[in-house]
């Protein structure tokens, strides 16, 4: 298994890491580590997106970590916005933006080279 991990890009690994993360941190924030209601909130569901993600990210599918990398600014987002609470909610919104960050940087960083080829080729049939 572990030969299996090694063979991943480290790009993928991050992002999938940091997908699975910002879940985790969307689950527990709104569930019990500050709640916008006592008792948990239906902003708990703001994590469901996250997990149609992490199955193709995690396989290294282009389509799926295009459409991720607009997604993941939504969290970027939400992440500045609640930056200005106090208390718990601002470590809790700082570290979504740091996670978030995080994985729309490296999803970058891994679909670069794979959009330079597509446009090499694509020139190159031009030519033909």
């Amino acid at each position: 298994m572990f030969t299996k991990l090694l063979e991943k890009n480290p790009y993928q690994l991050i992002a999938t890491a940091a997908f699975v993360g910002l879940f985790i941190l969307c689950v527990c924030w709104e569930w019990f580590i500050s709640p916008l209601r006592p008792g948990g909130s239906w902003l708990i569901l703001k994590g469901i997106p996250l997990l149609f993600a992490i199955p193709g990210l995690w396989k290294g599918n282009v389509y799926t970590m295009q459409w991720a990398s607009m997604l993941i600014l939504l969290y970027v987002t939400e992440g500045l916005v609640r930056i200005l609470e106090t208390g718990a909610n601002f470590w809790m919104a700082l570290l979504e933006t740091i996670l978030a960050t995080t994985g729309f940087i490296v999803l970058l960083m891994y679909l670069k080279p794979i959009k330079q080829e597509a446009k090499a080729k694509k020139k190159l049939q031009g030519q033909k």
